[in-house]
Protein backbone atom coordinates (compact mmCIF):
# COMPACT_ATOMS: atom_id res chain seq x y z
CA UNK A 1 0.00 0.00 0.00
CA UNK A 2 1.33 3.41 -0.97
CA UNK A 3 2.04 6.07 1.63
CA UNK A 4 -0.32 9.02 1.90
CA UNK A 5 1.10 12.14 0.29
CA UNK A 6 -1.79 14.36 1.40
CA UNK A 7 -4.36 14.14 4.20
CA UNK A 8 -6.82 16.57 5.73
CA UNK A 9 -8.16 15.81 9.20
CA UNK A 10 -11.53 17.38 10.01
CA UNK A 11 -10.54 20.64 8.33
CA UNK A 12 -13.02 23.46 8.84
CA UNK A 13 -12.61 26.95 7.40
CA UNK A 14 -15.08 29.61 8.50
CA UNK A 15 -15.49 33.05 6.93
CA UNK A 16 -17.74 35.23 9.11
CA UNK A 17 -19.72 32.19 10.18
CA UNK A 18 -19.93 30.62 6.71
CA UNK A 19 -18.15 27.27 6.58
CA UNK A 20 -16.30 27.08 3.26
CA UNK A 21 -14.91 23.74 4.42
CA UNK A 22 -16.78 21.66 6.98
CA UNK A 23 -14.88 18.89 8.81
CA UNK A 24 -13.24 17.87 5.53
CA UNK A 25 -11.63 14.44 5.58
CA UNK A 26 -9.56 13.71 2.50
CA UNK A 27 -6.50 11.68 1.56
CA UNK A 28 -4.59 10.66 -1.55
CA UNK A 29 -1.64 8.36 -2.06
CA UNK A 30 1.81 8.92 -3.51
CA UNK A 31 1.70 8.64 -7.29
CA UNK A 32 -2.06 9.14 -7.51
CA UNK A 33 -3.95 11.28 -10.02
CA UNK A 34 -7.06 12.57 -8.23
CA UNK A 35 -9.79 14.78 -9.68
CA UNK A 36 -11.93 16.89 -7.34
CA UNK A 37 -15.27 18.14 -8.63
CA UNK A 38 -18.24 19.92 -7.10
CA UNK A 39 -20.77 22.65 -7.80
CA UNK A 40 -19.91 26.32 -7.34
CA UNK A 41 -19.45 27.09 -3.65
CA UNK A 42 -18.48 23.52 -2.78
CA UNK A 43 -15.15 24.65 -1.31
CA UNK A 44 -12.77 23.52 -4.07
CA UNK A 45 -10.63 26.66 -4.23
CA UNK A 46 -10.60 27.01 -0.44
CA UNK A 47 -9.39 23.40 -0.32
CA UNK A 48 -6.34 24.32 -2.43
CA UNK A 49 -5.84 27.53 -0.41
CA UNK A 50 -5.63 25.50 2.80
CA UNK A 51 -3.17 23.01 1.33
CA UNK A 52 -0.85 25.77 0.13
CA UNK A 53 -1.08 27.87 3.29
CA UNK A 54 -2.92 30.79 1.73
CA UNK A 55 -5.75 30.15 4.20
CA UNK A 56 -5.35 28.69 7.68
CA UNK A 57 -7.96 26.17 8.85
CA UNK A 58 -10.20 27.28 11.70
CA UNK A 59 -10.19 23.69 12.94
CA UNK A 60 -8.25 20.61 11.88
CA UNK A 61 -4.96 20.13 10.07
CA UNK A 62 -3.39 19.31 6.71
CA UNK A 63 -0.65 16.69 6.51
CA UNK A 64 1.81 16.55 3.60
CA UNK A 65 3.90 13.36 3.62
CA UNK A 66 2.96 13.12 7.29
CA UNK A 67 4.11 16.65 8.16
CA UNK A 68 1.62 19.07 9.69
CA UNK A 69 1.42 22.19 7.51
CA UNK A 70 -0.51 24.26 10.02
CA UNK A 71 0.91 27.78 10.51
CA UNK A 72 3.63 27.31 7.88
CA UNK A 73 3.95 30.23 5.43
CA UNK A 74 3.16 29.68 1.75
CA UNK A 75 6.77 29.82 0.54
CA UNK A 76 7.85 27.21 3.07
CA UNK A 77 5.05 24.86 2.01
CA UNK A 78 6.11 25.33 -1.62
CA UNK A 79 9.69 24.40 -0.71
CA UNK A 80 8.45 21.23 0.95
CA UNK A 81 7.30 20.10 -2.48
CA UNK A 82 3.81 21.42 -3.26
CA UNK A 83 3.33 23.29 -6.54
CA UNK A 84 0.11 25.03 -7.59
CA UNK A 85 -1.20 26.07 -10.96
CA UNK A 86 -3.94 28.70 -10.83
CA UNK A 87 -6.86 28.97 -13.26
CA UNK A 88 -5.35 31.86 -15.24
CA UNK A 89 -1.92 31.14 -16.78
CA UNK A 90 0.88 32.97 -15.03
CA UNK A 91 3.75 33.01 -17.49
CA UNK A 92 6.34 35.63 -18.43
CA UNK A 93 4.85 36.86 -21.70
CA UNK A 94 7.96 38.71 -22.91
CA UNK A 95 10.13 35.62 -22.47
CA UNK A 96 10.17 32.48 -24.60
CA UNK A 97 8.82 29.14 -23.35
CA UNK A 98 12.42 27.94 -23.01
CA UNK A 99 13.33 30.94 -20.85
CA UNK A 100 10.17 30.52 -18.76
CA UNK A 101 11.17 26.93 -18.00
CA UNK A 102 14.79 27.85 -17.33
CA UNK A 103 13.77 30.47 -14.79
CA UNK A 104 11.44 28.18 -12.88
CA UNK A 105 13.86 25.25 -12.90
CA UNK A 106 16.71 27.35 -11.56
CA UNK A 107 17.13 26.43 -7.91
CA UNK A 108 18.24 29.87 -6.72
CA UNK A 109 15.39 31.51 -8.71
CA UNK A 110 17.73 34.23 -9.93
CA UNK A 111 16.29 35.56 -13.19
CA UNK A 112 19.49 37.23 -14.41
CA UNK A 113 21.82 34.33 -13.69
CA UNK A 114 19.35 32.05 -15.44
CA UNK A 115 19.05 34.17 -18.57
CA UNK A 116 22.66 35.26 -18.93
CA UNK A 117 24.55 32.47 -17.22
CA UNK A 118 25.47 29.19 -18.88
CA UNK A 119 23.07 26.35 -18.25
CA UNK A 120 24.49 23.02 -17.22
CA UNK A 121 24.17 20.34 -19.88
CA UNK A 122 21.92 18.26 -17.67
CA UNK A 123 19.60 21.21 -17.09
CA UNK A 124 19.51 21.98 -20.82
CA UNK A 125 18.59 18.38 -21.55
CA UNK A 126 15.82 18.44 -18.94
CA UNK A 127 14.44 21.68 -20.43
CA UNK A 128 14.53 20.11 -23.89
CA UNK A 129 12.70 17.04 -22.62
CA UNK A 130 10.13 19.18 -20.82
CA UNK A 131 9.47 21.22 -23.96
CA UNK A 132 8.81 17.96 -25.79
CA UNK A 133 6.51 16.74 -23.01
CA UNK A 134 4.38 19.88 -23.09
CA UNK A 135 4.38 19.97 -26.90
CA UNK A 136 6.11 23.32 -27.34
CA UNK A 137 9.41 22.34 -28.97
CA UNK A 138 8.52 24.10 -32.23
CA UNK A 139 7.60 27.28 -30.33
CA UNK A 140 10.35 27.14 -27.72
CA UNK A 141 12.02 30.37 -28.82
CA UNK A 142 9.17 32.74 -29.61
CA UNK A 143 7.69 35.14 -27.03
CA UNK A 144 5.15 33.39 -24.81
CA UNK A 145 2.73 36.22 -25.59
CA UNK A 146 2.28 34.68 -29.06
CA UNK A 147 1.12 31.33 -27.67
CA UNK A 148 -2.54 30.33 -27.71
CA UNK A 149 -4.42 30.13 -24.41
CA UNK A 150 -4.08 26.34 -24.41
CA UNK A 151 -0.35 26.54 -25.11
CA UNK A 152 0.08 28.99 -22.23
CA UNK A 153 -1.73 26.53 -19.97
CA UNK A 154 0.64 23.75 -21.04
CA UNK A 155 3.62 26.05 -20.55
CA UNK A 156 2.55 26.90 -17.01
CA UNK A 157 2.08 23.22 -16.22
CA UNK A 158 5.61 22.71 -17.54
CA UNK A 159 6.86 25.54 -15.34
CA UNK A 160 5.25 23.82 -12.40
CA UNK A 161 6.92 20.50 -13.23
CA UNK A 162 10.28 22.27 -13.67
CA UNK A 163 10.17 23.14 -9.97
CA UNK A 164 10.20 19.39 -9.20
CA UNK A 165 7.30 19.37 -6.72
CA UNK A 166 6.18 16.11 -5.14
CA UNK A 167 2.53 17.17 -5.43
CA UNK A 168 1.03 19.18 -8.30
CA UNK A 169 -2.18 21.11 -7.61
CA UNK A 170 -3.87 22.04 -10.90
CA UNK A 171 -6.89 24.35 -10.73
CA UNK A 172 -9.34 24.18 -13.67
CA UNK A 173 -6.71 23.82 -16.41
CA UNK A 174 -9.14 23.60 -19.35
CA UNK A 175 -11.43 26.56 -18.66
CA UNK A 176 -11.99 28.43 -21.93
CA UNK A 177 -10.12 25.92 -24.09
CA UNK A 178 -11.19 24.34 -27.36
CA UNK A 179 -11.97 20.61 -27.47
CA UNK A 180 -8.58 19.88 -29.03
CA UNK A 181 -6.69 21.97 -26.47
CA UNK A 182 -8.69 20.33 -23.67
CA UNK A 183 -7.73 16.88 -24.96
CA UNK A 184 -4.06 17.91 -25.18
CA UNK A 185 -4.06 19.11 -21.57
CA UNK A 186 -5.62 15.80 -20.52
CA UNK A 187 -2.97 13.78 -22.33
CA UNK A 188 -0.24 15.93 -20.77
CA UNK A 189 -1.58 15.34 -17.25
CA UNK A 190 -1.85 11.60 -17.90
CA UNK A 191 1.78 11.58 -19.04
CA UNK A 192 2.92 13.55 -15.98
CA UNK A 193 0.91 11.26 -13.70
CA UNK A 194 3.31 8.44 -14.51
CA UNK A 195 5.91 10.17 -12.33
CA UNK A 196 4.00 12.69 -10.21
CA UNK A 197 1.20 12.94 -7.66
CA UNK A 198 -1.44 15.25 -9.13
CA UNK A 199 -4.62 16.76 -7.73
CA UNK A 200 -6.87 18.41 -10.34
CA UNK A 201 -9.87 20.68 -9.69
CA UNK A 202 -12.23 20.69 -12.66
CA UNK A 203 -15.77 21.38 -13.91
CA UNK A 204 -15.58 19.94 -17.43
CA UNK A 205 -17.04 16.44 -17.14
CA UNK A 206 -15.73 15.20 -20.49
CA UNK A 207 -12.25 16.21 -19.40
CA UNK A 208 -12.75 14.54 -16.01
CA UNK A 209 -13.79 11.36 -17.76
CA UNK A 210 -10.66 11.52 -19.93
CA UNK A 211 -8.19 11.68 -17.04
CA UNK A 212 -10.00 10.44 -13.94
CA UNK A 213 -8.84 7.41 -12.03
CA UNK A 214 -10.55 8.38 -8.82
CA UNK A 215 -12.96 11.27 -8.36
CA UNK A 216 -13.80 13.10 -5.15
CA UNK A 217 -17.02 15.13 -5.05
CA UNK A 218 -17.16 18.11 -2.69
CA UNK A 219 -20.45 19.60 -1.54
CA UNK A 220 -20.88 22.33 1.06
CA UNK A 221 -17.28 21.94 2.18
CA UNK A 222 -17.33 18.17 2.78
CA UNK A 223 -16.71 15.02 0.75
CA UNK A 224 -20.03 13.88 -0.69
CA UNK A 225 -18.69 10.73 -2.33
CA UNK A 226 -15.62 9.19 -3.95
CA UNK A 227 -15.08 6.57 -6.59
CA UNK A 228 -14.50 5.96 -10.29
CA UNK A 229 -15.97 8.38 -12.81
CA UNK A 230 -18.81 5.95 -13.56
CA UNK A 231 -19.60 5.45 -9.88
CA UNK A 232 -19.68 9.18 -9.21
CA UNK A 233 -21.63 9.95 -12.38
CA UNK A 234 -24.38 7.52 -11.40
CA UNK A 235 -24.52 8.40 -7.70
CA UNK A 236 -27.99 9.77 -6.89
CA UNK A 237 -26.54 12.25 -4.38
CA UNK A 238 -24.22 13.71 -7.02
CA UNK A 239 -27.04 13.94 -9.56
CA UNK A 240 -29.18 15.77 -7.03
CA UNK A 241 -26.41 18.22 -6.14
CA UNK A 242 -25.61 19.02 -9.78
CA UNK A 243 -29.10 18.91 -11.24
CA UNK A 244 -31.19 19.80 -8.19
CA UNK A 245 -33.33 16.70 -8.55
CA UNK A 246 -33.17 12.95 -8.10
CA UNK A 247 -32.67 10.81 -11.17
CA UNK A 248 -35.97 9.38 -12.34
Amino acid sequence: MNAKILETENVTVSFDGFKALNQLKFSMEVGELRVVIGPNGAGKTTFLDVITGKVQPTVGRVLFKGKNLRSLPEHQIARLGIGRKFQTPRVFLNLTPRENLEITSNHNKNVFSTLFGRSHATESNSIKGLLETIGLTSKADIPAALLSHGEKQRLEIGMLVAQSPDLLLVDEPVAGLTDEETYNIGELLLTLAQNHSILVIEHDMEFVQQIARKVTVLHEGSVLCEGSFAEVQNDSRVIEVYLGQQQE
